[in-house]
């Protein structure tokens, strides 16, 4: 985690990915979405910082 790292809503990471919430929480069912921070609150955040080095992982070797 970078300091400037930041904890960002479902509601952008979906944006980010273009996909509805609907995939997102199915893919988090399936254990296919990147790692989230559940808060006290119940809400769920992704760090930055995971959701770029989870893109990555997903990358096809060529």
């Amino acid at each position: 985690m970078s300091r400037r790292d930041e904890l960002l809503p479902v509601s952008e990471v979906v944006d980010e990915l273009g996909i509805s919430r609907r995939t997102f929480y199915r893919w988090r069912e399936l254990g296919r979405a990147p790692k989230c921070v559940k808060l006290p609150s119940g809400d769920l955040r992704v760090w930055r910082s995971e959701l770029a080095a989870w893109l990555l992982s997903l990358q096809e070797a060529v």
